[in-house]
């Protein structure tokens, strides 16, 4: 078959791998250069290497819990149960995971896992070292590799897509394929705030919206918790708490004990919401203090964090440092069966563009790195077998414009800061509303996406009208969608761990 693969972190490069082992003709088309985009910052690492006390059991429950009720079982048990061999494979293609003095791989733990099981790489360097191995890994076959590369939109019609349309030195082309694997990431970039490269602008899921695939769990954004507050976003990792650091307020009292029994290392949703009321309560920034460590142990498992600090500033080793949230990870996506085969024929999609199921209202740290490796592997092992899709296709959406009518003009800069006030971590019903009033007025004109900007800002508002929707039409909090209108005290929220999956695992 012929097959191009949209997008190249570690569930794109994964999925390439594996169709072009099994004898396909692969194309990677990314739109930066190859291995650009999430995976290479990832810091924390994998979850899934279980020690004498720990199992895929504790993991999927954990992954369960975290979720809060609304993850796949089917999905869970999947990345629990393949993601042994996913890892391995990872350490065969030349990862050079972390280890003991013994040999043994060394095993951090982060919110709300129950054991250490997180692998991980030059300490804080996961995503990096992932991604350098499986872009080496792809440079040495045959694969062809197109970047720079920018995805319009699909070519499809009532039977299937057929290839992918794409922007490349300011001249589009049509590429034709016998299937499509979406690997192009997240939409971090709808918020005034992310984590996110400035090239997670949320393409792949607006063209398949376009073309009518089923999307899902829109309204599940998850806000990682601790950003460095000076400067450009950049992660503080959440292994740094699972060390052992403590979040402070203005009296030194560690306050997300207020929210969770788990304090820092409760689920990322509640931390990041603890943050936030904190913030807002006493008018200044949460603290971060991992003194207790030492500047040795800082250095030698955090070195770029370190580094980071250093630069902007901060002795980390001798003071507490400001934190805030961030836009993070987009949990729904594109709907996907436990193949990867989305509701449209021949296109399958991998990785934070896909709404797997795993992750339910609100992902386990390190579960995305090992989802993209589970399920991109999977996406090409079912290339040849026979098309099940997972649900109808819809009708396909029709391409908005960026030049309505509304009291303030459309910018982008405008719809983050809408999206990061109104559909944010607090919403409520008034203020989704007026976002969704907002949104409707700046697509009402339409208007030619020509240079990549254009498009990116096209695809921006398309995923943040569908994503405001998706947050009014749930009227309860549930995980990373929290309605202030409708809030529920979280330190008494009950588990919500399937008990049928840890039977079966």
């Amino acid at each position: 078959m012929n097959v191009i693969v949209v997008g190249s972190g570690i569930a794109g490069l994964t999925a390439a791998l594996h169709a072009h082992e099994s004898g396909h003709e692969v194309t990677i088309v990314t739109k930066g250069t190859l291995g650009d985009g999430c995976t290479a910052l990832a810091q924390g690492g994998v979850a899934g290497v279980y020690g004498p006390d720990d199992s895929a059991a504790s993991h999927a429950a954990d992954t369960l819990d975290a979720g809060a009720g609304l993850s796949d079982p089917d999905a869970v048990r999947t990345l629990v149960t393949d993601g042994a061999l996913r890892i391995a494979e990872l350490i065969a293609r030349g990862v050079g995971f972390d280890r003991m003095a013994d040999g043994s791989l060394q095993l951090g733990r982060e919110a709300a896992h129950r054991h250490a099981r997180i692998v991980h790489a030059g300490g804080d360097a996961t995503g990096a070292a992932i991604s350098a191995a499986l872009v080496a890994a792809v440079q040495r076959t045959s694969i062809n590799i197109v970047e720079h590369a920018f995805l319009v939109d699909l070519v499809a019609d009532g039977g299937g897509v057929h290839g992918i349309r794409i922007l490349t030195g300011g001249a589009i082309s049509d590429a034709s394929a016998d299937a499509v694997i979406l690997a192009t990431g997240g939409a971090g970039r709808l918020y005034a705030h992310t984590t996110n490269p400035s090239g997670s602008t949320g393409d792949g899921i607006a063209a398949a919206l376009r073309a009518g695939a089923a999307v899902a769990d829109l309204e599940f954004v998850q806000f990682h918790p601790t950003i460095l507050a000076a400067g450009p976003a950049f992660l503080i990792s959440e292994a740094v708490r699972g060390e052992g650091a403590t979040l402070l307020d203005d009296d030194g009292r560690r306050f997300t004990f207020d929210s969770h029994p788990d304090g820092e290392l409760a689920p990322r949703d509640v931390v990041s919401r603890a943050i936030a009321r904190q913030a807002s309560a006493q008018g200044s920034l949460v603290r971060l203090d991992a003194t207790m460590l030492g500047a040795e142990t800082l250095a030698r498992r955090f070195p770029t964090i370190d580094r980071v600090t250093r630069e902007r500033g901060f002795d980390w080793a001798r003071e507490p440092i400001p934190v805030t949230p961030a836009a993070h990870y987009l949990m729904g996506g594109i709907v996907t069966d436990l193949d990867g085969r989305t509701t449209v024929p021949q296109l399958f999609a991998v990785g934070e563009v896909a709404r797997t199921g795993v992750h339910g209202a609100n992902r386990l740290a390190s579960n995305s790195l090992l989802e993209g490796a589970v399920f991109g592997a999977r996406a090409a092992a079912a290339l040849t077998g026979p098309w099940v899709g997972s649900a109808q296709a819809s009708p396909p959406v029709r391409r908005q414009g960026t030049g309505g009518s509304a009291a303030s003009p459309f910018t982008r800069d405008a719809l983050q800061r809408l999206m990061w006030d109104e559909v944010g971590l607090l919403r409520t019903g008034d203020g989704l509303a007026h976002a969704r009033d907002t949104l409707r007025a700046w697509s009402t004109a339409s208007s030619t996406p020509t240079t990549v900007t254009a498009h990116e800002d096209a695809n921006l508002l398309l995923l943040a009208e569908a994503t405001a929707a998706a947050a009014s039409a749930r009227l309860t909090s549930v995980g990373a969608h929290h309605r202030v209108d409708t809030h529920t005290d979280e330190a008494a929220a009950p588990s919500h761990t399937s008990s049928s999956i840890l039977e079966t695992v």
